[in-house]
């Protein structure tokens, strides 16, 4: 991954976050990772425990962002979603996987798309 993609990224998932904070989620890790790979948001909303795939683009050339998280992605997140809870404390009532799609419309603008439940 190149450092501007990198950089594109970590900023798209700083918007993220600061999306969620905005709509009372309650973060409570980010980029958390192990050896079968990587959460990108982890929060409380309400009970619910929410994992959050961030996808950002700089342009709809390649499709929209959320376009990329297809069927094994989904079950790569399940998996990882499992191993945070083995390893945490935590006993949420429900859980959920959202996408959040952070797409670039021009310098200084950014739509911000949040499926909740997206699998």
């Amino acid at each position: 991954m190149t450092v501007v993609r990198r950089a594109v990224g970590a900023w798209g998932e700083r918007q993220a976050a600061q999306h969620l904070a905005d709509q009372n989620f309650r973060v409570v890790a980010r980029n958390w990772r192990c050896p079968l790979g990587e959460i990108d948001i982890i929060a409380w909303d309400g009970e619910t425990l929410v994992f959050c795939e961030v996808k950002t683009r700089r342009g709809r050339a390649f499709g929209l962002p959320a376009e990329s998280v297809v069927a094994a992605k989904a079950r790569r997140l399940r998996r990882l979603g499992a191993r945070w809870l083995a390893v945490h404390s935590a006993r949420p009532r429900e859980v959920r996987f959202d996408v959040i799609a952070v797409l670039v419309q021009r310098p200084g603008t950014v739509e911000i798309d949040h499926i909740r439940g997206a699998f």
